[in-house]
């Protein structure tokens, strides 16, 4: 029987029990979700990295190595956290982690700091400057706005956060 010229609706496109190997459809409340966790890891490195380096009277470009350092350690860290309760191993939790967070820790990065350099006089503020503190909550404002929109892109191609899906029973 030949049914080539019946147009198939979307859900017969694919074999039955076949649909996961499809991207999901990327909501703006997905993509801010994965968003919101990236930026939990992110903020609490780049904090850490800029308390550290302001402290320790760093160079600017220190400080900012450090800090994006960390916000790559404590990113990935929150997601193989999540990764690993599923009963995979630390390195497949490890190669999870990198797919699902390296583009948005990147993007989340460079916006984050290039918002804190360029407040004037942010960088040598301080921590007991409220021009320092208020430069760095600002700065991941604009990077979780900024880096939402890359996240949801990524999810509706089946990359990024949507990697941790499998892992997590979303």
């Amino acid at each position: 029987m030949d049914h080539s010229d019946h147009p198939r609706s979307s859900s017969q496109a694919r074999p039955a029990g076949h649909d996961h190997a499809a991207p999901a459809a990327a909501t703006w409340a997905m993509a801010a979700q994965a968003t919101l966790h990236c930026l939990t890891g992110c903020a609490i490195g780049e904090v850490l990295g800029m308390v550290i380096g302001t402290a320790a009277g760093m160079s600017n470009l220190a400080t900012v190595v450090l800090a994006v350092a960390l916000a790559f350690v404590f990113g990935y860290a929150l997601t193989m956290r999540g990764v690993l309760r599923a009963g995979v191993g630390f390195r497949t939790a490890l190669k999870v982690a990198l797919a699902a967070d390296t583009v948005s820790i990147a993007v989340m990065e460079v916006l984050d700091n290039a918002v804190m350099v360029s407040v004037p006089g942010a960088m040598d503020a301080g921590l007991t400057s409220r021009l320092f503190w208020g430069a760095l909550a600002g700065s991941l404002l604009v990077a979780f706005v900024l880096t939402t929109p890359v996240n949801k892109w990524l999810i509706s191609r089946g990359k990024g956060h949507a990697v941790t899906h499998q892992y997590h029973g979303h």
